[in-house]
């Protein structure tokens, strides 16, 4: 006989919240702009109360951390004599400067021997040796060539970012279908017309991924040209501060910088996503 009951509470509401966690770690499930904000934000908000506890109960000195407090007040008192803004302003333009120089560069020659094998034979042996070497060696070396101005600066995130660019732009050109070039061969094109009407726009989402993921280490080289021999700049003031034991200078600067990373790699997405309308992973 069958019951009429209607089944227990607990039976009904366990599968579906059982559900809704499992949605959490399915593989490749995006997670909806609600739920990514409100973990961004619990995940910062953490830290930034870990830090305020650690440092206003005693647990560290302040001359090894100091407070959220002192580092506002440092930062404000910065900004309001000029000091933050001018190296703020230098620093962008350096390495705004050297990106581009370093991002051109590297598409050229990326697509060139992703596209044409005598290319690659000459380019990717040559890159592959040069980019295991370490760019710290090089700051010594950049000083002897062409001295302590911001040429120095351009040259060390160009060592720093070029090479590296370079791979995964022939990595992204390489990508692009087999299927797309032969089609454009049955239709008569030419190796330019296949070249810029088919390699590239198909190619162009992926690289520009690539110029995103590079822009952040242009910001660390460029805190390491900043390190030495400079006389203005984000790295200069945190060299600088050091010598005088300003941990809330240091500390400023570096969360500082942090968002002038995070900042331009939104800014980078937001560009993809108005750039690559054809591309379905911009969506």
């Amino acid at each position: 006989m069958t019951s009429h009951y209607p089944p227990s509470k607990k039976a009904v509401t366990t599968p579906i919240r059982k559900h809704r966690y499992n949605r959490l770690f399915v593989i490749g499930r995006p997670l909806n702009r609600r739920t990514m904000l409100s973990i961004t934000i619990t995940v910062f908000t953490v830290l930034f109360l870990l830090w305020w506890a650690t440092t206003t109960s005693g647990l560290v000195k302040p001359i090894f951390m100091p407070t959220p407090t002192a580092v506002w007040n440092k930062l404000t008192q910065l900004l309001q004599n000029g000091t933050l803004w001018s190296d703020i302003k230098v620093s962008i333009y350096r390495i705004m400067v050297a990106f581009l120089i370093s991002s051109v560069m590297a598409i050229i020659v990326g697509v060139l021997a992703g596209c044409f094998s005598f290319c690659k034979a000459i380019v990717e042996p040559f890159v592959d040796f040069i980019r295991y070497m370490p760019v710290v060696a090089f700051v010594p070396l950049s000083i002897l060539w062409i001295g302590t101005g911001d040429e120095q600066k351009f040259l060390i995130i160009w060592i720093g970012t070029f090479f590296q660019q370079v791979l995964m732009v022939i990595d992204a050109t390489k990508r692009v279908p087999a299927d797309f070039i032969g089609l454009g061969r049955t239709l008569g094109m030419s190796e330019s017309k296949i070249l810029f009407k088919i390699v590239l726009p198909s190619a162009f989402p992926a690289i520009w991924d690539t110029l995103r993921i590079s822009l952040g280490w242009a910001w660390t080289w460029l805190v390491l040209a900043e390190l030495v021999a400079a006389q203005s700049g984000l790295g200069y003031r945190i060299v600088l501060s050091q010598r005088y034991f300003q941990t809330d200078t240091i500390i400023g600067y570096i969360l500082l910088l942090g968002l002038l990373g995070l900042f331009t790699d939104q800014m980078m997405r937001l560009c993809e996503k108005v750039l690559f309308r054809y591309n379905v992973r911009a969506k």
